[in-house]
């Protein structure tokens, strides 16, 4: 007589690989966190599709806080031993292209803050010299910094959108910025940076917390300020470390 066939429910099968391989579940968890910033992704272009700034920026400041998470998460797991069939640092770049560069420029265009001609160029040039920007595979330093600047064109933005500068300001800030990502310049990155870490990740926060409140609530003046001071701290500070760095050996 046949033994009876037992029929394996999905939640045995993941009980059984969560039992049998609990470190490659928890490193292929981390690969499933950074696909849900695709997600976050494609609510940001539904809702800048309907101009609705405001709920745009708010998921790509959601996306931003996943891409935060899911690095030193990546570490801890060693996603790369135990979740070698996804490859993570891919994933990341192609998510990181649509909330850092793709759909902040989309946003640029269709909100006409840069009128004209100057838009079209832009968003295209910028587009363009981005893509090239994220294939560069000189993009991290040794120290964990970045070299050039990192294409946030998403934090360059938003702070268009929250202090409306005139726009000429913009055209030059993204006329410096855009050649400045094939420069030998430091940029802090502010969690694998170790030098000024202390400082450059509070000063991180303050920054989101400032962007998320600014398209939340966007009366008080302060959020300006703030926003524009916290940044010149991440643009400037990873170049300020470079010229002071104490000699080797």
């Amino acid at each position: 007589m046949r033994p009876p066939i037992r029929v394996h429910t999905a939640l045995d099968v993941a009980r059984r690989i969560g039992h049998q391989h609990p470190m490659h579940l928890r490193a292929y968890s981390v690969h499933l966190l950074t696909a849900i910033g695709a997600g976050l992704a494609m609510l940001a272009i539904l809702a800048a599709a309907q101009t609705d700034w405001r709920a745009m920026f708010l998921w790509l400041l959601a996306a931003l806080v996943v891409d935060g998470i899911d690095g030193p998460l990546a570490r801890r797991f060693d996603v790369r031993t135990n979740a070698p069939r996804i490859d993570g640092a891919l994933l990341d770049l192609v998510i990181d292209f649509l909330t850092y560069v793709f759909i902040p420029l989309f946003a640029l265009f269709q909100s006409g803050l840069l009128p004209g001609w100057t838009g079209w160029a832009v968003v295209l040039v910028v587009t363009v010299t981005s893509a090239l920007y994220f294939a560069d595979d000189r993009m991290k330093t040794l120290d964990g910094s970045f070299e050039g600047f990192p294409a946030c064109w998403n934090i360059v933005v938003l702070v268009f959108f929250a202090t409306q500068p005139p726009a000429w300001i913009m055209l030059v800030t993204i006329v410096v910025l855009t050649p400045a990502m094939f420069l030998n310049i430091r940029f802090v990155h502010p969690i694998r940076t170790a030098r000024w870490r202390a400082v450059s990740l509070p000063v991180t926060l303050i920054w989101m917390a400032t962007a998320a409140l600014a398209m939340w609530w966007p009366g008080p003046a302060w959020h300006g300020p703030v926003l524009i001071a916290s940044s010149l701290y991440l643009l400037f500070a990873g170049a300020v470390q470079q010229v002071t760095a104490p000699p080797r050996g």
